[in-house]
């Protein structure tokens, strides 16, 4: 029997609101205990080793992986494994943050006795204080909920929710006191289209062996001759001196032969576009292409220290994965 659309609609609305309701009262949860925890770590010389089981296990490792990316250091430990020789990843001086819904788990149980033996500090995010992790723990970051998501009342959805977004506002945090920047970030992000658009600059990306250039004097074939010969689809115009005069774009080549009969009589600074757009090639790539989007072209004029040193096409930064 097939379901009506409107009642799978009506199911997944139902989801998004328990969560949404979820997530809402986690502002209760940003306590003084949360304010310690967040200083603690910021003071720590170790590192955050984050650990829990079953679904709470997959979150530890989203968080962890967070924090690490923010300027961190976490590692993180499954708790059955914990058990199991694992333990050897706590080192002196590190924290560890225990993640539970309940806080009775019998793995839990066994796990904090050994974590307390071995005089770390133990903090615990659990759904209920007063369970035995509640309990044990040196600090507690509250993520009860009032109820799963699922229909019964079962399946963590919620729960994980809250875990998920409490352990995200200790990595903001962290990141706040650090004065974590985006130039750490890329430090720590360089592959892929994030990390390039940190790091990627415009020098990285030019092809230096490109450097188009015609004198003002020259004539309109020249010009066309120069601009066919490499793929930027124009030429910078510079003087006997190599000071930047302008540019000149294929596209202003076509609106010249189209208002032009003759071209004998034309040369280059007839045509070319003055006070053309420049990038210094130390900029971010990815400023680059803004550039060239805001003021719909396809290439810029690259500069060293006010000197010519070439073109970037928007194809290059394309191609780059950056946009």
């Amino acid at each position: 029997m097939n379901t009506p659309d409107r009642d799978i609609k009506q199911t997944a609305l139902d989801v998004i609101e328990k969560e949404q309701f979820a997530i809402g009262g986690l502002r209760n949860s940003i306590d003084q205990s949360f304010l310690q925890v967040v200083q603690i770590l910021h003071a720590s010389t170790g590192r955050l080793i984050v650990t829990g089981i079953g679904k709470s296990a997959i979150i530890c490792q989203k968080i962890a992986a967070t924090l690490n990316s923010t300027g961190t250091p976490a590692v993180f430990m499954h708790a059955a494994d914990a058990i199991h020789g694992d333990l050897g990843i706590i080192q002196p001086g590190d924290v560890v943050m225990c993640l539970s819904k309940s806080g009775d788990t019998a793995e839990i149980k066994v796990l904090v006795p050994l974590i307390r033996k071995m005089g770390n500090l133990l903090i615990g995010m659990v759904g209920n204080r007063d369970s035995y992790l509640g309990r044990s723990a040196d600090y507690v970051l509250l993520a009860s909920v009032s109820s799963e998501a699922c229909p019964n009342n079962l399946a963590p959805t919620a729960s994980t929710t809250a875990q998920m977004v409490l352990g995200d506002t200790l990595a903001v945090c962290l990141l706040k006191l650090r004065g974590f920047t985006p130039s750490d970030f890329a430090r720590i992000h360089p592959g892929g289209s994030l990390g390039k658009k940190l790091y990627l600059r415009v020098a990285d990306i030019m092809d230096p062996a490109l450097r188009p250039m015609v004198r003002p004097g020259q004539s309109v074939r020249d010009t066309i001759f120069v601009i066919s010969r490499n793929r930027l689809g124009a030429t910078a115009v510079l003087d006997e001196g190599e000071n930047l005069l302008g540019i000149i774009t294929d596209g202003d080549v076509r609106r010249m032969v189209e208002k032009n009969d003759s071209l004998e009589n034309l040369c280059a600074s007839d045509i070319m576009t003055k006070n053309p757009k420049t990038i210094a090639e130390g900029e971010l790539a990815v400023h680059a292409y803004r550039m060239m989007e805001a003021s719909k072209i396809t290439q810029l004029i690259v500069l060293r220290k006010n000197r010519y040193m070439g073109m970037v096409h928007i194809h290059d930064i394309i191609r780059e994965g950056i946009v």
